[in-house]
């Protein structure tokens, strides 16, 4: 068995960020990621000596139903950026296990050759069941990969989840691909994802299926037009496996992207995001705490059995353990 590696200094890891550095972006990525108590302290000074130089790469979310083929997307769109001269970090986000905890991690085997290209890092992390498919330190992750100097960030999802808000907010431009298959694919679809979506690019529009496609296309634009009136997102028709429309896919994210620049639209929705995260780590906390709380223990059994026999109501269950937790329920 090997030895563990030694342990890097905060300053270590900031410069070897800072210079672009994969290996140690990666090791700094893992202490980001990291849920032991004693990291949290050193992976936060990292990350505040990181912050001035975040900020300045294209933070794009990909969603997409199951099989709609998001990593074979990704390879080929990260290569196409790649070849337009940008520098592409690629956070994929795999479904734990309910069971262990663990998770698939197998992105980077179906994204080989943009994974084996110095220009590109590719980092899976498990979602942790956090809703909407983005894992709970993803936030971190990103701001890393910019301060790596990578230019454009691709955040892929798990695909559509429960909270189809949360990728939205963690991102600048939200990508959504979709099936050649417009009646069942739309019937699917919750309507919360289909109000924060800036493009849906229709996938497999090749062969047999293009046919398919420009009927899909065509009923996804009709949806979309009812739903969002005048704020319609355009849908474009693309093959990862071809390549297929998607340089015609950039060129027209960048444009949005640029527009949205000069109004200072980017600027004002990442001021925005920051607060939410903010508040939901507060959230975060203040729940953990909550739950280990030594008299909200000691007395939730009693409180949940208590409800499972119809003793007590949930809101007054929520009540007991909130006193006994010392929050005055009634002030």
């Amino acid at each position: 068995m090997a030895p563990p590696r030694p342990e890097l200094s905060t300053e270590s890891l900031v410069a070897g960020v800072l210079s672009g550095d994969r290996a140690i972006l990666g090791r700094a990525i893992t202490l980001l990621e990291s849920t032991h108590p004693s990291h949290r302290c050193q992976a936060q000074e990292v990350l505040l000596a990181l912050m001035p130089h975040t900020g300045n790469a294209q933070r794009v979310g990909v969603s997409g139903v199951p099989g709609v083929g998001k990593s074979t997307f990704i390879e080929a769109f990260g290569r196409h950026l790649i070849e337009c001269g940008h520098r592409v970090a690629v956070l994929t986000i795999d479904p734990s296990s309910t069971v262990t905890g663990g998770s698939v991690l197998g992105d980077k085997t179906r994204m080989a050759k943009l994974s084996q290209d110095a220009r590109a890092f590719i980092r899976p992390s498990p979602s942790g069941g956090t809703l909407g498919g983005v894992a709970s330190r993803t936030r971190e992750v990103m701001l890393a990969c910019e301060a790596a100097g990578f230019d454009v960030v691709l955040v892929e999802s798990v695909g559509v989840g429960q909270s189809e808000a949360t990728l939205a907010d963690l991102v600048d431009f939200f990508l959504l691909l979709m099936l050649p298959s417009a009646g069942d694919e739309l019937q699917g679809i919750k309507r919360g994802i289909l109000e924060v979506v800036d493009m849906v690019a229709v996938n497999k529009a090749d062969g047999a299926l293009l046919t398919a496609a420009q009927r899909a296309r065509q009923d996804y634009d009709t949806a979309l037009h009812i739903l969002r009136g005048h704020d319609t997102p355009p849908v474009k028709l693309i093959s990862a496996a071809t390549g297929h429309g998607i340089p015609e896919l950039w060129t027209s994210i960048d444009g949005i992207f640029s527009k949205r620049a000069e109004r200072r639209e980017i600027e004002s929705r990442r001021r925005g995001q920051a607060q939410k995260w903010m508040w939901a780590l507060i959230d975060e906390r203040l729940l953990s705490h909550f739950r280990s709380h030594p008299e909200v223990v000691a007395t939730r059994n009693a409180v949940e059995d208590a409800l499972n026999n119809r003793a007590l109501t949930p809101q007054i269950a929520a009540e007991k353990l909130l006193t006994v937790y010392g929050l005055d329920v009634l002030g």
